[in-house]
């Protein structure tokens, strides 16, 4: 399968893409909201809700612009590779986990988000300084 037939069939088969399939896929979290769709011998994650996929998305675009300055980026207009893509998603909702209770070990995406609203009120209430930091303790990439 082509790339250009891949991303059509991508695009047909998730209505709702998860934000964090990657960490996902990476086992660096996991999420009772989403589920596993393989296309041409590939995985994706789909999200089954769209309020939660809502709030992922914005939880996403929000680590995006705090991780700007520990990515060494002035700002993020162009895709990420691979390894900052897992420093935003794996780093951020581990910080988000450790700041919010602690440890790292994150059981449930959408609970996560949930709990963060809770405490802060709204997405753009958490104190985003504070989960780069944790981030940066909590998930080390893989070494060479």
């Amino acid at each position: 399968m082509d790339e250009a037939a891949f991303r059509a069939a991508l695009t047909d088969a998730l209505a709702l893409p998860c934000p964090f399939g990657r960490a996902i896929l990476r086992c660096c979290a996991a999420c009772d909201r989403s589920s596993q769709v393989q296309i041409a011998e590939r995985e994706a994650i789909a999200c089954q809700n769209a309020a939660s996929h809502s709030r992922c998305k914005q939880l996403d675009a929000q680590l995006r612009d705090s991780f700007t300055f520990a990515l060494g980026k002035a700002r993020i207009s162009v895709p990420l590779t691979h390894a900052e893509e897992m420093r935003v998603q794996c780093g951020g909702l581990k910080g988000l986990q450790q700041v919010l209770e602690g440890r790292t070990e994150i059981e449930n995406i959408d609970t996560l988000v949930g709990n963060a609203l809770q405490r802060w009120g709204r997405l753009d209430g958490i104190p985003y300084s504070e989960i780069v930091h944790a981030a940066a303790a909590a998930y080390k990439g893989r070494r060479r």
